[in-house]
Parts: structure tokens; C-alpha cells; sequence
């Protein structure tokens, strides 16, 4: 559990909050873009990126949260920049027209956080007819955050080249990437019904979201571009991620509190990885409690890692045509 972690080697907690790893920093002239900005962990991750002056566009499903979400912000942070757009992770129109409307905007981008997800639901397909944790979590992780990630590379590009900036592409997983399906991602049954289980499957998508943070890490590297691309697990946090098992969210109702994290401890490592000195020049790395983790092996599975990018593109194509 998190009350037993360290201190890490650079000074932080797992009880560390996303203020106390950020503080002194300046982020004034970035821009970032955060998803699931409309509560949890993403809203808090929001807050403390704009309270440390950086323009947040908040990526969220429901607007009208989205936008109560950012006047709460405004009400603790009165000069915040913050700015809600839609983006529904689960469908590939939704994203594009994201994307579309973001780099029409002509904003710089510096930071983007992959953070939306769902986790252990029932069997569902998404718009697109892809299981749906696989479609949330990861293609709109990889192929939505995938999709969403590479729409939106080229304005991170320019960015990173213009003003000198390293850009930091940070995907939000979770230690259940360390528990999927035995074979890892099952390529040829993501949409199989029968053999479905929710929590393996959410394993799944979370290693897909390190695989892409990987992968992705290595092709900008071999461009030479200046944007990192890093995983993390952001703790046991007691929010709504439960709501699909009565049981799990009951339990964490009640004990959530004193076993868990809070949103402020939940968001400390996904605002460190966005803005901290101390991670310049670090990419495909995966963090959790604000330092260094160790994945699994097939976390580590460079081929795999390819198989899955050339997978996803081509679930992208066959959805497009």
C-alpha cells in the first residue's frame, strides 16, 4: 500500500501532492491539454497545471461538467487559463473533431495527458465496434490517445522546434498493466464476448498504454525530435473508476480514504512527469508515486510493442473506411 512507500530519490512520497511536486515551477507560456479534465484526477491535474500558470485545454466528454469543472478551478485560481473542448474518447469522430478544432485554433502545444479511461466494465462495444475498454483506454489511448496523440503530434513538433521547449507526451496508466490476459493483448479476440473479463481486459489497455508510451518514445527518438514520451501509475485512488463492481465500490466508499489516495496525491505524478526539471530528456520511462517504477517484462516487449502500433493503425483504417 502507498502509506508503507519511501521517500524517492528525488525527495517525494506516495503521499505527496501534485502542488508540493510542482511547487516553485513556471509554467507561463505553456500549453497543455489534459483529457477526462471534467473530474477525479484529471481535474485536479488540470487545476495544478494552471495554477502554475500554464493554459489548459480540458479534453471532457460532458461539457456542462466540463465547464463547472473549470469554473470551480477558476474560483481557487482566478487568473488560470483554462479552456473546456468536447472529446469523447470512445469515438473516433469525436477525437478528430477534437483535434481539428484545437490546431484551428493555432495554440502552441506542449504537454498532452492521456489521462480519460474507464475501468472493469461489462462487455460493450464502442461506436466503432471495438471492445470498449480496448477502444477508451487504449485506442483512444493509442489509436484515440493513439488517434488523438498522433492528430496532434505535428502542432507538438512545431511547438517543441519554435520555442525551444521540450514536449512531453505522458500517457496515464496504472499497475494493472502488470495483469492482463495471459498473452498480453489478444490481438485476434479483442471483440471476442465470450472469452471476456473485465479486469484482465482493463489490464490490457493499460499495457497498451505503456506499450504506445514506448513505442512512440522510440520513434521520436529516432526522428530526434524534442518530446518525450513517459507512462505512470498514479497510485489507488478512491474515484469513481469502481462504479461498474458494487462490491469494489462500496469498499472503497468506506475504507477509500484510509488505504488509498486522494485526487491531490492521484494527480502529484502526472503533473511531475508534465512539468518537473527533473524528468528532461527522460522518455519511455514509466513513474509511479512521483519516481522511477519498474514495468512488466511484456511492458518491456519492444516487438510487442511494434505489433501493436502497426494494430492499431490498421483498426483506425478499416473504422475510417
Amino acid at each position: 500500500m502507498w502509506f508503507f512507500s519511501n521517500k524517492g530519490p528525488f525527495g517525494y512520497y506516495a503521499t505527496s501532492t501534485a502542488e508540493q511536486v510542482t511547487q516553485g515551477i513556471d509554467g507561463s507560456g505553456l500549453t497543455a491539454i489534459v483529457t477526462g479534465a471534467s473530474s477525479g484526477i484529471g481535474a485536479e491535474t488540470a487545476r495544478v497545471l494552471a495554477l502554475r500558470g500554464v493554459h489548459v485545454i480540458m479534453g471532457v466528454r460532458n461539457v456542462g461538467a466540463g465547464h463547472r469543472s473549470k469554473e470551480a478551478i477558476i474560483k481557487q485560481v482566478p487568473d488560470a487559463k483554462l479552456d473546456a473542448m468536447e472529446l469523447d474518447l470512445s469515438s473516433m469522430t469525436s477525437i478528430r473533431n477534437f483535434a481539428s478544432n484545437f490546431n484551428s485554433l493555432g495554440l502552441p502545444l506542449n504537454v498532452l495527458v492521456n489521462n480519460a479511461g474507464i475501468m472493469a466494465t461489462p462487455f460493450m462495444l464502442s461506436e466503432e465496434n471495438i471492445e470498449l475498454q480496448f477502444a477508451t483506454n487504449h485506442l483512444c489511448l493509442f489509436a484515440g490517445h493513439f488517434l488523438l496523440t498522433n492528430l496532434l503530434l505535428e502542432t507538438m513538433k512545431k511547438t517543441a522546434d519554435k520555442c525551444k521547449h521540450e514536449g512531453r507526451i505522458i500517457n496515464v496508466s496504472s499497475r494493472r498493466h502488470k495483469f492482463p490476459y495471459n498473452e498480453g493483448i489478444r490481438f485476434d479476440k479483442i471483440n471476442d464476448e465470450s472469452g471476456y473479463n473485465s479486469l484482465s481486459a482493463y489490464g490490457q489497455s493499460k499495457l497498451a498504454n505503456v506499450l504506445h508510451a514506448n513505442e512512440l518514445a522510440r520513434r521520436l527518438k529516432e526522428e530526434n525530435v524534442q518530446i518525450t514520451a513517459n507512462s505512470l501509475h498514479p497510485g489507488a485512488i478512491a474515484t469513481n473508476l469502481f462504479r461498474h463492481y458494487s462490491f469494489l465500490n462500496g469498499l472503497v466508499a468506506a475504507l477509500g480514504k484510509h488505504v488509498m489516495k486522494d485526487v491531490h496525491q492521484g494527480a502529484a505524478t502526472t503533473c511531475y512527469v508534465a512539468l518537473h526539471p527533473d524528468v528532461k530528456g527522460m522518455t519511455g520511462k514509466y513513474y509511479a508515486d512521483c519516481n522511477l517504477a519498474e514495468t512488466s517484462l511484456q511492458a518491456k516487449d519492444q516487438d510487442l510493442a511494434r505489433k501493436l502500433w502497426d494494430f492499431t493503425n490498421n483498426l483506425i483504417d478499416k473504422s475510417t473506411t
